[in-house]
Order: C-alpha cells, then structure tokens, then sequence
C-alpha cells in the first residue's frame, strides 16, 4: 500500500511515527507531507533527514490537495480535518487521528467532516463520539505516541549527557500554549527547586514567534540554572521527555492525560495567564474552547492553586507515587485507552484488512 502522512504541524509526528514504523516494517510504503506554511522549512528540514523518514513539502492544504489527487495513495492520515475530503474520496480512504487527548470540544468537532475511519483512545472518548455522529466509522485502538515506552524502543533522555544530575528526580515543566502557567513561574524558580532536574518543554509556537519575546526570555533565565534543560524547537517529540520525567507540572495539557498513562504522578496549575484573544469582551472564546462539556482534570491528581504551593506538592507526589494511581487508572481506561504497546499494530490490522 502507498501511505501518506498529512503534517500540518510537525507536532503531528510523534502520533504518526510508531504508525509509520510498523506499516515500513510491513513493507508499505509511507511518506510524511509537511507543510512549509506552518513549519520552519529551514529550522526543520534537518531533523526530518534526522528521522530517515521519506519527506515532501506542499506550501498549504491546497497544494496538498493537489499532491493527493495526483499521487492517489491508498490510505491518508490526518491530524484535523481537512477542506477537500470530497475530492480526495473520489481516489484515496482517509484516516483522521488526533494528535492529543485533551479538553478543548475541537477534539470531538474536528469529525464534523467525516473521513473513511477514526481511529479513537479510550472507552468515553469513543462512545461519545459515536453518540455525536451515529452515522460515521471510529475504531478503538488506543495512543499510538504512546508505543514506544510501552514497547520499549523509546530509551528517553541521557540526563548526564544534558548536564544534569542522574541521581536527582526530574520534574518535567510542560505547560500549554492558551492557556499557558508560564509567565506565572519566576524567573529564578530553578534555584528554589535546585534538589530536582527540570526538564521544560513548551509549545513550538512559543519559542517560534517574535510575539512571544518575554516567554521565551523567561525561558531563557532559566535555562542558565546548571539543573535546568530547555527542549529546542527542533526536539518536538515529548515522548523521551515523558520517558523520563518522575513528575509532571502542567496545566490545560493532553499531555497530562500521556503523563498519567504511564501511572506516574502529575500536577496540575490551576494557576495561568490567557492571551489576549481570551480575554475581556474575548472571554468567550476561552469558554467555548474549554467548555463545560470538555474533559477535566479534576481527580487527575495534585492541584496547585498557585505557584507558592507548588512545591510542597511536588515533594509529596515524588515521594507517594501511589497518592492517584487508582484515579490515574481509571482516567487512563476512559480517555488514553489500552497501554499495550500495541495501538499502532491494531491500525496498521485495519488498513491492511480495510
């Protein structure tokens, strides 16, 4: 089969690849389709030739279009929905996947515009999907970005070789793009959590765009700290970072939801800043993505009503691991799903059978 994967963003990838790697291993062929558009042609073009994965770059959907309809491969994945599923029906089945298990309704809205198939993470996600569109194909497989830990091909980070300390925890600090808890973390907060490894991994967007200079020299002051490693714009996979960590402190993220499926501790911001689009007589946006409707993390494990508390916290869920493991179970059936290593195994099945 000819297989292609549609990268909108280049976070798409780490969701794509465990695919991509069985189906090579099958011997189909794949190809990554990444817009230069949204990524960095320049930044990234050498961590895809890194990756030794076949690789086209369109300029937008448009061109996409164009590539599919012309190429007519068998299978395409996407990570959103996309304009022109009429035509691309007319030559090619289409798989819609999402990149993330997280709160904002879009999860479920992307399906607005059915493709041939879904494939779907946990047991509610899936049936309530399949309450929203009665009519159209999900099938339930479970994260594939999470494979690799659970196969144990994914090794995670050589902290030696960062220049921290391997005989310390790590924290893991990976908070979300809107809302984000960033701007509420001091400047000097890698001094007051100095017995521990921090690890910070934030959105691409932020370390991309000029807009965002005093995060991303927020970041930068930490980043001096000796127990302090920043994740570049090119390191977009979270997963060896999640291979890691001991701890995770976020805020509105799927990532949460990927933390806790390895059963280990997470802490949640309940503190955090919203861009201005979010704000004021913008308010209702922010209530729109974040509806009431959406997932929460209420019983997730620890929150922190503000940075202050944070780390009290974070020294009790280090050292009582157990403190949500039946509350991390239960999130883990109803949204992430089976944690056999296998997701990307059971997709690969249904193309080979569909």
């Amino acid at each position: 089969m000819n297989i292609l994967f549609d990268v909108l963003n280049i976070y798409y990838i780490p969701q794509y690849f465990p695919v991509w790697r069985e189906l090579k291993k099958r011997g189909h062929n794949c190809s990554l389709i990444v817009y230069s558009k949204k990524n960095d042609k320049n930044l990234l073009a050498s961590t895809l030739e890194n990756l030794d994965i076949s690789y086209t770059w369109v300029h937008d959907d448009s061109e996409a279009k164009d590539l599919y309809l012309t190429q007519k491969p068998d299978w395409i994945f996407f990570g959103n929905e996309f304009a022109f599923l009429d035509e691309i029906h007319q030559k090619s089945k289409t798989v819609q996947m999402g990149h993330g298990v997280g709160p904002k309704p879009s999860y479920y809205r992307k399906s607005d515009t059915p493709m041939t198939v879904r494939f779907m993470e946990g047991e509610v996600r899936l049936k309530k999907i399949e309450e929203m569109y009665p009519k159209d194909k999900f099938v339930q497989v479970g994260f594939s970005k999470l494979d690799p830990i659970f196969d144990e091909t994914e090794q995670g980070l050589d902290l030696a070789k960062l220049g921290l300390d391997p005989s310390k925890k790590t924290i893991l600090y990976a908070p979300t793009f809107n809302p984000t808890s960033l701007g509420c973390f001091p400047k000097n907060w890698p001094s007051e959590f100095s017995e521990y490894n921090i690890l910070v991994k934030v959105h691409s967007l932020t370390l991309s765009r000029d807009r965002y200079k005093k995060d991303q020299e927020r970041i930068q002051a930490w980043k001096q700290y000796s127990n302090v490693y920043v994740a570049g714009v090119d390191e977009f996979s979270l997963v060896p970072f999640l291979k890691t960590a001991d701890v995770l402190i976020s805020e509105a993220s799927s990532t949460l939801f990927e933390f806790a499926a390895l059963d280990k501790p997470v802490v949640i911001c309940d503190f955090y800043d919203l861009k201005w689009s979010y704000k004021g007589i913008f308010k209702y946006r922010f209530a729109k993505r974040f509806g009431a409707d959406s997932v929460i993390y209420k019983e997730l494990g620890a929150h922190a009503a503000n940075y202050k508390k944070l780390k009290p916290i974070i020294q009790d869920e280090i050292e009582n691991p157990k403190n949500y493991k039946n509350n991390r179970r239960k999130y883990n059936i109803d949204h992430v799903g089976p944690t056999d290593g296998k997701a990307s195994i059971r997709i690969a099945d249904y193309l080979e059978n569909n």
